[in-house]
């Protein structure tokens, strides 16, 4: 596992599921994303 701050995840080529979860307060949401990490790179 890398630890923060050492890269981005790309926006181009992403994925995102959303489901919506029934809870005794109010339905919530929860969303999950997943997408390429591009390491930092100094120039």
């Amino acid at each position: 596992m890398r630890s923060s701050g050492d890269g981005i995840m790309s926006a181009i080529d992403f994925r995102m599921h959303i489901e919506r979860e029934p809870d005794p307060a109010g339905d919530r949401v929860n969303v999950r994303i997943s997408g390429k990490f591009l390491p930092y790179k100094p120039f």
